[in-house]
């Protein structure tokens, strides 16, 4: 008789223990950051699954940096990361979508060697609607020397020097999606026992994607370069085989079911947003590199995002993201490599 196959579960704690033991040099201040961001998610989800039961749906009633309505969900899940980071000694300064400046920790606090930068909410525009909503971060090292708190030098760094970038998508599950640059990983939250347990070990987009997420109503707004490429997509230029349009409208969403799946998600630049929509340091940027170590590939439509020099703490970007291939397509399709 076979004895049973006894399934090991991994909690999201272990998982990024057993990988600070691969390097010896390590502190572990990177791993109680990640474990940090993943406690902040979980107080998040709590309120995200009570939001149709209690008094935290709607606005606030103000408007934010970006201009946009800030929903009570946004509010709350901003300052609970705030809360998670700023006094416990890792971080010397945090950026968020939602604050005009850069946070460092109060003056009291330590100060530590790490800059986050984070989307609280992304898609919270969806609340109310009950559609899935995500939380986004990106982790640089500061550049910036001394003890004291950082500033905005350590926020504006390109992509390429990120040490981790991750997502939490609160969907029917609850998901958490992260990398440290030695692949990405996926961890699913069990409500039964509070813990984001291992699903997804080392996620491998494929090259070519079978669904493209793209908002079809900016048609018009678009130049005809992109219009181009969305028509390639659909199948409807000769040669170009038909690919199925999937857009939720939420980004982690869209971003999260490309990755798993297959596929690209595209927010070009139109006429009304000619620098783009998408944040590049809470948004592009992580998600770029979290594609990039599954396999996949991000681009402003002219290069790679991760190469992309921050000027700007709120500053925007076209983000062609997902399979290889797909962004290689539009990047060629827009720069006018191919007509």
């Amino acid at each position: 008789m076979t004895a049973p196959r006894f399934h090991r579960i991994v909690t999201i704690e272990r998982f990024i223990m057993d990988q600070e033991g691969l390097h010896p040099e390590a502190t572990g201040d990177l791993s109680n950051l990640l474990y940090d961001i993943a406690l902040a998610t979980k107080v998040i989800n709590s309120h995200v699954r009570m939001a149709g039961l209690a008094d935290i749906l709607g606005t606030e009633g103000v408007v934010n940096v970006q201009g946009e309505v800030v929903q009570k969900l946004d509010e709350f899940a901003n300052l609970t990361i705030q809360d998670s980071l700023l006094h416990a000694g890792r971080v010397c300064v945090v950026a968020s979508e939602e604050d005009a400046d850069p946070v460092p920790p109060p003056a009291d606090y330590p100060k530590g060697k790490y800059v986050v930068l984070y989307d609280p909410l992304d898609g919270s525009a969806n609340i109310d609607v009950n559609v899935s909503i995500g939380t986004i971060f990106s982790i640089h090292r500061r550049i910036t020397t001394g003890s004291g708190a950082g500033s905005l030098k350590d926020c504006l760094q390109k992509g390429n020097v990120q040490v981790a970038a991750g997502y939490v998508v609160y969907g029917s599950s609850t998901m958490m999606v992260y990398t440290t640059g030695q692949g990405v990983h996926g961890f699913t939250y069990d409500p039964t026992i509070g813990e984001f347990l291992l699903s997804h070990r080392s996620i491998t987009t494929p090259p070519v994607g079978k669904y493209y997420s793209v908002n079809e109503s900016n048609f018009p707004r678009w130049s005809l370069p992109v219009q181009k490429l969305v028509n390639r997509y659909k199948g409807l230029d000769h040669g170009y085989e038909a690919k199925n349009s999937r857009y939720i409208g939420s980004l982690v969403a869209d971003f999260h079911r490309n990755l798993i799946a297959g596929g690209v998600f595209c927010y070009p630049a139109d006429n009304k947003s000619p620098e783009g929509k998408l944040r590049l340091l809470y948004e592009c940027a992580p998600l770029a590199f979290i594609c990039q170590q599954a396999g996949g590939y991000a681009s402003d439509g002219h290069g790679p995002i991760l190469d992309v020099e921050p000027k700007k703490l709120h500053q925007r970007s076209p983000l062609f993201v997902g399979s290889i291939e797909d962004v290689k397509l539009a990047e060629a399709t827009i720069s006018g490599r191919i007509s």
